[in-house]
């Protein structure tokens, strides 16, 4: 039987129709499978993003219809694609192992079937379930892994506990489950890792761009290289979104915020860039947390990333097929017979 929503009313997101994570022949036949992992028990700071699966569902001010064509894609990624709600994943926040191991178990049964998980956090502590459940569906160690976060997460024992939000790549990379020298990170900045981690990261030949260096070379030209690295010698590409990549001021509703990162205009064009350009076969969106909200800033965010990657899939799903051409620079109306 469908679980529904953890906390709160079992909402889908923006609309789309329900099935069921525990019977895989209610989403046979679909492109994408939202999961909710309201879990925050890893947070070192601020906790709240249990939370998030529910915010990002319901951050919008349009009619939840399930349809939302793309202005800059031409498609509308909730109906050109099969998108489903499985709801939460029931996750207690008391009892870390136990609830990475349920969901875990959920996202490789998902994977397995043949569609794309999309998770929705949580803290960043899901990403390792998230990660090893596609790993173990798509192949071992042959899904990369595209990381957009303020911090590293690749801590070794924090507070006691192997298990937590900043700890989830180090356990991927010590597992297998994804290679270290696949592992691209994104918008790095301020004053965490310490010399040790950096020291271990550097031996796991991970590739940070860090805010410094996006800001040296520009965003478009770090994802152009980090695109080559993730797709050598891997099968997929798993996204990982820390909505902490973004500037405070873009998404103040986090736990752990740090000043100086993306905007949120450069957050959704990456979004739309890596969807559109890569074999993304996984994908989380972590770390919205709203009671820290303010007007639903950080939840809209959220919400816009998810549809950025959905649209942008479904345009990748129509440019292999051989639709009608598309240039990003085509005007508005350019396809009507009479501009108003």
């Amino acid at each position: 039987m469908r679980y529904g929503g953890q906390y709160g009313p079992d909402l889908t997101f923006l609309g789309v129709p329900k099935c069921d994570l525990d019977d895989p022949a209610t989403y046979a036949d679909a492109d994408v499978v939202i999961i909710g992992a309201p879990f925050d028990g890893g947070t070192s700071y601020r906790s709240g993003a249990r939370f998030g699966p529910q915010a990002i569902r319901m951050g919008c001010y349009l009619g939840h219809d399930g349809s939302r064509p793309s202005l800059a894609m031409r498609t509308d990624g909730l109906k050109d694609l099969r998108v489903v709600d499985g709801g939460d994943v029931e996750m207690y926040s008391g009892d870390a192992a136990r609830s990475c191991a349920d969901l875990e178990v959920v996202v490789q049964r998902v994977a397995e079937a043949g569609p794309m998980p999309l998770i929705l956090g949580g803290d960043h502590t899901v990403t390792w379930p998230d990660v090893t459940g596609v790993a173990r569906a798509r192949g071992w160690g042959r899904v990369s892994v595209l990381h957009f976060d303020a911090h590293a997460d690749t801590g070794d024992i924090e507070f006691g506990s192997l298990i937590g939000h900043g700890q989830p790549m180090r356990r991927l990379i010590e597992s297998g489950a994804a290679r270290g020298d696949r592992f691209l990170q994104i918008g790095l900045r301020g004053y965490w890792p310490p010399p040790d981690v950096l020291d271990w990261m550097a031996e796991q030949r991970m590739r940070s761009y860090e805010m410094t260096e996006i800001v040296s070379r520009g965003l478009d030209d770090c994802l152009t290289e980090a695109f080559a690295i993730a797709v050598d010698e891997c099968d997929g590409v798993f996204l990982s979104v820390d909505i902490d990549v973004a500037d405070p001021g873009h998404a103040p509703g986090t736990g752990t915020p740090e000043p100086g990162g993306l905007s949120s205009r450069q957050l959704l064009d990456a979004v739309r860039r890596i969807c559109l350009e890569l074999p993304v076969v996984g994908m989380d969106v972590v770390e919205v947390s709203p009671p820290y909200d303010h007007a639903d800033i950080t939840a809209l965010l959220g919400s816009r990333v998810v549809l950025e990657a959905l649209s942008a899939m479904a345009r990748r799903r129509a440019d292999a097929a051989g639709g009608p051409a598309w240039n990003p620079r085509q005007p508005l109306l350019a396809d009507r017979d009479e501009t108003p």
